[in-house]
């Protein structure tokens, strides 16, 4: 819920403050979503390496992909990666993308999440819920893509 919380408020903020100064560079819905998408994947791209929050997501990795921790590892790395390439122009739309494809292949993960809890760090949101969560946050990529 943190993340969904914290794309709508800074999506929102951002935009608040580009209609009402009128600077151009974040006077529009895509631009808003951008810097509110950079704000969420900053956070969760952080807590991959957070021990209790690392030890959780290693946890909800399907058996059946080898090395979780490294996994883990990486797409955290990526998270953050593409959270910096939202805030340039030049490089947002293909960190939207990379993002969008990154939901698509980490969805998996979720619903193994949403079964029998493994760890007690792990998160524990049933599976509509984080459906739906991946639903929207993958509407606003899309609106970063169509925005850019």
């Amino acid at each position: 819920m943190a993340p969904l919380i914290l794309l709508i408020s800074i999506t929102g903020l951002t935009r608040l403050v580009g209609w009402a100064t009128g600077v151009d560079a974040i006077d529009s819905w895509s631009t808003a979503t951008a810097c509110g998408l950079a704000a969420m994947f900053t956070m969760t791209g952080i807590t991959h390496f957070v021990p209790r929050r690392r030890a959780g997501f290693i946890a909800i990795v399907p058996p059946a992909i080898p090395a979780p921790g490294v996994v883990v590892a990486v797409t955290g790395v990526l998270e953050l990666s593409c959270a910096i390439g939202l805030l340039f122009p030049m490089s947002r739309m293909l960190a939207a993308v990379c993002l969008g494809l990154l939901l698509i292949v980490m969805f998996p993960a979720n619903v193994y999440a949403a079964g029998a809890q493994r760890h007690p760090d792990a998160p524990h949101t049933p599976l509509l819920p984080r459906a739906v969560y991946q639903l929207i946050f993958l509407a606003a990529v899309v609106v970063v893509i169509w925005g850019g």
